[in-house]
């Protein structure tokens, strides 16, 4: 199920919605990550009641790899798009113990979004989802989307705040960070993990976090997303 996706450098100029600063949490060597595979006070459940049928805004289609059929639509919602997929493992952007040419052989040490310091994101420390390129299929960029968006990413009755850190091929669907998959309890490993169904992306438009790489402030105004998302539909 494991398909690469090609990274591409992409500037984003945008306004940025101010978020909260809470500080991130860290584990005994330091490496932020998530602290609680329930973040937020918005329920698993009441965010998937909203995204049970499909207003489709994709020309086309999209494969969750490159053996598959093309079988998953964009979808759109007020103040959202979302897809139903698959979940492979980005470990793209800075080398660290678990991310690097060792541990993941499709491995690239750039990510399409950076830190505000420029460094390219830690795959290992950072919640984030991974976007098709720009298409005839789809442009992320007209829908609203753009790089440090939050997105709501549902599996397995539990909700994990992430950002729009990386692009991926332009017919293939269903990425996200290793930290993304380990604060969902899927296995996280970039060659041999991932999880094949089950996973909802729910992009929420126009939203930008600053900086990119605070998760904190992703699920400040993440949960303040996910709550109007529930009002607006």
């Amino acid at each position: 199920m494991r398909m690469r996706p090609l990274t591409l450098s992409v500037a984003c100029s945008a306004a940025l919605l101010t978020a909260g600063t809470l500080p991130a949490t860290a584990t005994a060597t330091g490496t932020p990550s998530p602290a609680s595979v329930q973040e937020g006070t918005v329920g698993a459940a009441d965010l998937l009641a909203k995204v049970t049928g499909c207003s489709q805004i994709s020309s086309g289609k999209y494969r969750t790899d490159d053996e598959a059929s093309a079988t998953v639509p964009v979808c759109g919602k007020n103040g959202a798009v979302f897809w139903k997929a698959d979940m492979d493992i980005d470990c793209d952007g800075q080398r660290t113990s678990n991310c690097n040419e060792n541990t993941d052989p499709w491995y690239q040490d750039d990510t399409a979004f950076h830190q505000s310091n420029g460094k390219p994101l830690k795959a290992d420390a950072l919640p984030y989802v991974v976007v098709p390129s720009s298409s005839s299929i789809w442009n992320y960029a007209g829908a609203g989307i753009k790089g440090g968006g939050v997105v709501a990413v549902i599996y397995n009755n539990k909700v994990e705040y992430a950002v729009v850190g990386d692009t991926g091929p332009t017919k293939i669907i269903g990425e996200a960070s290793y930290a993304t998959a380990k604060a969902l309890g899927i296995d996280p490993d970039p060659e041999t993990g991932g999880t094949d169904s089950g996973v909802t992306y729910i992009l929420f438009k126009n939203s930008q976090v600053s900086p990119i790489e605070n998760h904190s402030a992703a699920v400040t105004l993440g949960d303040r997303l996910a709550q109007q998302f529930l009002r607006d539909n």
